[in-house]
């Protein structure tokens, strides 16, 4: 876990917060074969960056991406978490910050893991979480996690 420094985020509260999005019974540890564990070296195979608009855009770009200085992005082993969207959510998430955070964290850690962009199941459904949600709902729900409280993964159709 990193955070840019003069962002004005709290390093050590932003590592609990991540840490617990990732331990969260509804996220991506949920079906058996992925777990988490933070690491104070550079043996570290994930590292989650909150950074400034500007930085994302840098570290996206570097991988091909162009996330406009509004959207966060996955570039090699670094989850980059654009500050803006660390702080104010998104307009289209019907939720608050701290909820989109979960969203930012488990959509790209989701690519992390190999998981690709989803599409809305139907209207009044729970979006995917690996739906692009900042774009628009398409009738969906606003979700910010891979699975149900009762562990039915959260899944619609491919999307580009």
């Amino acid at each position: 876990m990193e955070v840019e420094d003069g962002s004005g985020v709290d390093p050590d509260g932003a590592a609990v917060r991540v840490a617990e999005i990732l331990a969260d019974d509804r996220g991506w540890a949920r079906d058996g074969r992925t777990a988490f564990r933070r690491v104070a070296d550079d043996s570290a195979t994930l590292v989650i960056r909150i950074a400034t608009p500007r930085t994302t855009d840098r570290l996206c770009a570097a991988y091909g991406m162009d996330t406009g200085g509004e959207v966060n992005c996955r570039a090699g082993r670094t989850v980059a978490v654009n500050l803006r969207r660390w702080q104010l959510g998104s307009p289209r998430f019907d939720g608050p910050p701290d909820e989109y955070r979960a969203l930012v964290v488990n959509h790209e850690v989701g690519h992390w893991l190999g998981h690709g962009h989803l599409g809305c199941p139907g209207p009044g459904r729970e979006a995917p979480v690996m739906m692009q949600q900042i774009k628009g709902l398409d009738g969906c729900v606003s979700n910010a996690w891979p699975y149900e409280e009762d562990g039915t993964y959260l899944s619609g159709p491919s999307a580009p």
